[in-house]
C-alpha cells in the first residue's frame, strides 16, 4: 500500500467510519493522460459502505467523500471514481 493510498484510507475512515472500504490505485492505467503528471498519477477507485450514507442522495454521498479528501484533490488525486453504498445496499449486491 502506497503512502498516498494510506492517506486516502485514513481520511475516509476518520470522516465516514466505513463498514467496508477498498481503494484501488489505477494510476498506472492512466500514465499518459493530460493532467495526470501534475498529481503523479493519482487515479483511484474507491468503494465505501457506510451507515452515514443512509437516506442521502448519491450526490450528497459523493460530496461527503470529497469533503473527507479536501486538500488532496488536485495535488494528490487527479481522478476519483466513487461507489458509495449503505450497508443495506451492499448486502443486496
Amino acid at each position: 500500500m502506497t503512502e498516498r493510498v494510506k492517506l486516502i484510507e485514513n481520511r475516509l475512515k476518520s470522516a465516514l467510519n466505513p463498514d467496508f472500504l477498498t481503494i484501488e490505485d489505477q494510476s498506472k492505467d492512466h500514465e499518459n493522460h493530460a493532467g495526470a503528471h501534475q498529481s503523479g498519477g493519482g487515479h483511484f477507485h474507491v468503494t465505501l459502505v457506510s451507515s452515514l450514507f443512509e437516506g442521502k442522495a448519491l450526490l450528497v454521498r459523493h460530496r461527503l467523500v470529497y469533503n473527507a479528501l479536501e486538500g488532496l484533490i488536485g495535488p494528490e488525486i487527479h481522478a476519483l471514481q466513487i461507489v458509495a453504498k449503505t450497508p443495506q445496499e451492499h448486502s443486496l449486491g
